[in-house]
């Protein structure tokens, strides 16, 4: 990720760029970290906005990496202080944009693996698989519980997937401090480009 270019913030979908490029998706709940990996898989400090206080991205957030494909950066759910209302306009333009896009190569949903799975997590999750969307888990904040804590979460996450998933989704253990599943994230990314020309 040498070349990254802020294309804009867009409040809907269908105004989104028109482009042919690949684009990878990131979203998770409000306080998981997000922005802090984003950074860190860019490289770069403040390419994502980052704050204590959750909800900050609002819009659906382009960025152009290395003229080939494209990094999205979409609003958190959950418990972001915004009213309902609000947080209900958000939920219809992620899951239009998810469900609309035809040049999504990969959703990464992030969660935080240092506390026990959460419910609004799973529900998301399976809808991304109701939906048929191609996507990877990325266990954010690996390095904020003891190894034990993080491995019981882990398990926890896998036994209350295992309740509807035959086959469990592709997971990434990962964390902005330690740079820990960068490169894995980038070579899934990289794998799916090469993919995505030859389809």
């Amino acid at each position: 990720m040498n070349n990254l270019t802020f294309i804009g913030s867009f409040p809907s979908a269908n105004q989104c760029p028109n482009d042919e490029r690949p684009e990878y998706a990131f979203i998770g709940r409000s306080n998981v970290g997000k922005s802090s990996f984003i950074n860190t898989l860019s490289n770069r400090n403040a390419l994502a906005r980052v704050s204590k206080q959750p909800g900050k991205t609002q819009s659906i957030n382009f960025f152009l990496v290395d003229e080939n494909w494209f990094l999205v950066d979409l609003p958190g759910y959950g418990y972001a202080k915004v009213s309902k209302k609000m947080r209900v306009e958000w939920e219809h333009m992620v899951k239009t944009y998810l469900r609309t896009r035809t040049t999504i190569s990969c959703i990464f949903q992030l969660v935080d693996i240092s506390v026990p799975h959460q419910h609004i997590d799973i529900e998301f999750i399976n809808w991304l698989g109701e939906c048929g969307l191609p996507f990877v888990l990325l266990l954010t904040k690996a390095d904020k519980a003891k190894e034990h804590e993080v491995e019981q979460n882990v398990e926890g996450l896998k036994a209350a997937l295992g309740e509807y998933w035959e086959e469990l989704p592709r997971m990434v253990l990962t964390s902005s401090n330690t740079k820990l599943g960068r490169e894995e994230v980038l070579g899934i990314i990289s794998d799916a480009n090469e993919a995505f020309a030859n389809y």
